[in-house]
């Protein structure tokens, strides 16, 4: 679906809600690829990549190498005042895995998939260190 709407103008919450559906599909096709499994081990595994604890290990790693347009949004999503809170997980840590879902997101809505596919293998290096 494309939109007339420029990414830019999405909220930090709106691009992280779209950033979330991203990022849970791209765990999904990398586990899956692992190869056939049940499902409880299936979503077990993808629990180890999407969570707020890893997500900010991921965001770390990326605000080195994104450039300033991908940084401001990362950031924004980071500093975005959520009603929701972490389970399980620090309140930075959450904040951290908002910016990376917005993110996401935000490059989702730009049509950029090689930029996510790139920043997603980044992220995948991160888990496997």
């Amino acid at each position: 679906m494309q939109s007339n709407t420029d990414p830019k103008e999405y909220s930090p919450l709106a691009l992280a809600y779209m950033g979330d559906a991203v990022f849970d599909i791209l765990v999904r096709e990398f586990v899956l690829s692992k190869g056939n499994m049940p499902a409880n081990k299936l979503h077990k595994t993808a629990k180890g990549y999407v969570n707020a604890g890893s997500q900010a290990k991921m965001y770390m790693r990326l605000e080195e190498i994104l450039s300033e347009e991908e940084l401001a949004v990362m950031k924004r999503g980071r500093n975005a005042k959520s009603y929701t809170h972490a389970k399980n997980q620090t309140m930075t840590d959450y904040r951290h895995a908002t910016g990376l879902e917005a993110l996401f997101g935000y490059l989702y809505l730009k049509g950029d998939k090689s930029r996510i596919r790139e920043l997603f293998e980044v992220c995948l290096a991160v888990i496997d260190e």
